[in-house]
Formats: structure tokens, sequence, C-alpha cells
């Protein structure tokens, strides 16, 4: 349980401004565009590449057609059948393109609202 608020910043992108929180996780999940995606990941050291896209295109579907973020469980099953691993080489593939982690980055990256109820590992 946080017991401060959150402190906010904005970002100004060429798309437009977008307001993040203070670990630099969307505030609005509906503003996130590729240009916040890659913005984020360049603070987080990451290099998008197609994988990363596949990935974070699958978590705002599963957004846009549930309403919350994706569990991890949901995004390495995407991944085992995406790339046609078994769910030990689907966890490696996460986290070599999300070094830090699944919420930390992917989450964060994929424009969800950073998870209360999560670690940040």
């Amino acid at each position: 349980m946080r017991t401060r608020p959150d402190r906010l910043s904005r970002i100004a992108l060429p798309s437009g401004t977008v307001t993040v929180d203070e670990h630099g996780y969307l505030t609005d999940p509906g503003l996130w565009s590729r240009e916040f995606a890659e913005h984020a990941a360049g603070s987080e050291g990451i290099e998008l590449t197609p994988r990363h896209w596949a990935v974070i295109s699958f978590m705002r579907d599963w957004l846009d057609e549930h309403g919350i973020a994706a569990d991890a469980r949901f995004v390495l099953d995407f991944l085992a059948r995406h790339e046609g691993l078994d769910r030990r080489g689907a966890k490696a593939a996460l986290f070599e393109l999300f070094p830090y982690g699944y919420v930390r980055q992917a989450c964060k990256i994929a424009g969800m609202k950073q998870p209360r109820a999560w670690s940040t590992g």
C-alpha cells in the first residue's frame, strides 16, 4: 500500500504530452503510443526489436480486450506459441527481452499503469 501520492511528471512526445508517475509508468494507458514505447525503452536501456514489438502488441491487445494488464503467465504463453518454445524457454526469452523484469520494463514500455499489487521485479 502506498502512503503518499505519486509524483507525476509530463513527457513531451511528437504525438503529444503524456503524464507518467515517478517510476515512468503512464498514468493513462489510453495515451500510449509507439513514441512513448521508444522513449520508455530508451530510459531502460532497451533497443526495441521485432520480438519486443510482438510482446508489446500482445500486451496492448490484451489490455484492449480485457481492460486490465496481462498477467506475466499469459505473456509467457504467448511467447511460447509465437516462438515455438517450452515454458522454460519462454521465461528465458522474456528475461532476454526485458532483463529487469516483466513489471519493471515490459509493463512500463507497453504503457500499463504501474501495478499496485505486484512486485516491481
